[in-house]
């Protein structure tokens, strides 16, 4: 990150700008920085000014407590307006959510691309999420942050073994910095269901694309997303996972925030 700007609270913002354009902000999803969009950024740059920065509590920026969703929204509009005024929006994962509330609040966002944002599109699973939005709560409360980074693996689906190794890689206690932040992406997504009302409201074109090697919850979501705004379009990217390839998404961005 290059630059900063300063959100409505105080809290300084990283951001880096690259590419020639019409401006689009990437916004990183759950445990992620800035730095975790660059190579899409590098992608759209031909066509884009594209946009990454740090989100509060991550990489260079700062962070001011206490955390509301509100404040998130503030960053963006500070983000945007640092660099040009107007943008378009593409959030990852949980950074859709963000992306998507940013919008309906009436940010200068022309266009909002998301990819899988998270919602719990079964409702059975109600209790599931409450459940981990408290032991979340309380893990970062004590200060086991560890613990915190083991509860999100657990709940994407990462296999035990998988997350015992992660506990003794060299990224572990990259992830344990940013550990905080879950709260901050847990309470972005509400409730969990898909914000149908909030969606509903929103004036601008949403594009929501979901990988087609995707656990068919995440596909659902992101339909339904697309179903509940007024301009809504959904697309799946055929072989694609959650951690979908840059050099295929791109291309459909691009299509999509050039229209």
């Amino acid at each position: 990150m290059d630059k900063k700007t300063l959100s409505r609270d105080g809290t300084p913002l990283a951001y880096h700008r690259t590419g020639r354009g019409p401006v689009v902000v990437l916004v990183s999803g759950a445990m992620s920085t800035g730095a975790t969009a660059a190579p899409l950024a590098a992608a759209l740059s031909d066509r884009f000014s594209a946009v990454v920065y740090d989100r509060r509590g991550r990489g260079e920026s700062g962070d001011t407590p206490p955390y509301a969703v509100e404040r998130e929204v503030e960053d963006l509009a500070a983000v945007i307006d640092a660099v040009g005024g107007d943008a378009a929006l593409y959030g990852m994962s949980s950074g859709g959510a963000l992306a998507l509330r940013a919008a309906a609040s009436g940010l200068p966002v022309r266009r909002v691309a998301v990819y899988e944002p998270p919602f719990e599109v079964r409702s059975d699973r109600a209790q599931e999420r409450a459940a981990y939005t408290d032991a979340l709560t309380r893990a970062l409360a004590e200060g086991r942050r560890g613990d915190a980074v083991e509860l999100f693996l657990r709940v994407t689906g990462l296999a035990e073994q998988m997350i015992a190794n992660a506990r003794r890689s060299p990224m572990w206690p990259g992830l344990e910095a940013v550990a905080p932040t879950l709260a901050y992406d847990d309470a972005v997504l509400g409730a969990g269901p898909v914000p149908r009302e909030l969606l509903a409201s929103l004036t601008v074109p949403v594009l929501a694309v979901a990988g087609g090697a995707s656990p068919e919850s995440m596909r659902t979501a992101a339909r339904q997303v697309a179903e509940a705004a007024p301009q809504g379009t959904y697309r799946v990217l055929e072989g694609q996972t959650h951690a979908v390839e840059p050099e295929v998404l791109a291309p459909v961005l691009a299509e999509f925030f050039a229209a």
